[in-house]
């Protein structure tokens, strides 16, 4: 099952080593770089079930809020990262 409790992570540290890890990528390099993360980190979990439900969340589309109309608004915005020239 996946894991959606809020956690002591340091959120703010984890989220600028994501942007630094996109400094001086292009737009193309930053996709690819996201598509290798979500597939090491996919191989770390393991579990099928687990991502499948993880792909879920991501989109918006958990089971409890696709039954209620606004289901749909609840989708993160993915937010580009700022590439350095």
């Amino acid at each position: 099952m996946l894991n959606t409790q809020v956690t002591t992570l340091p959120y703010d540290d984890m989220y600028e080593a994501l942007i630094e890890a996109h400094q001086g990528l292009s737009t193309e390099q930053s996709h690819v770089m996201n598509a290798r993360l979500v597939l090491l980190l996919s191989n770390h979990i393991g579990d099928l079930a687990v991502l499948k439900q993880a792909y879920q969340l991501a989109r918006g589309q958990d089971a409890a809020a696709s039954q209620q109309p606004d289901a749909g608004k609840r989708a993160i915005t993915p937010v580009a990262p700022v590439h350095a020239a």
